[in-house]
């Protein structure tokens, strides 16, 4: 597998790809996605509100 392991939390501030929002700590609810080969980390918020399209595996700029 090529894939690469996920972030270790607190090695830096996480910041929603969608709204921005800081990570305060780890983030056990947020959600990361991979995007053409690059991460993608969204708050709780927005990924409630774009759960279909997440697990539908779309890209974040199509919702």
């Amino acid at each position: 597998m090529d894939q690469q392991p996920p972030q270790p939390a607190g090695t830096e501030n996480l910041v929603c790809s969608r709204c921005g929002t800081v990570a305060d700590g780890a983030p056990l609810t947020w959600t990361c996605s991979v995007e053409n080969g690059a991460r993608r980390y969204f708050c709780e918020s927005c990924a409630r509100e774009n759960l279909r399209a997440i697990e539908g595996r779309l890209d974040s700029s199509w919702w």
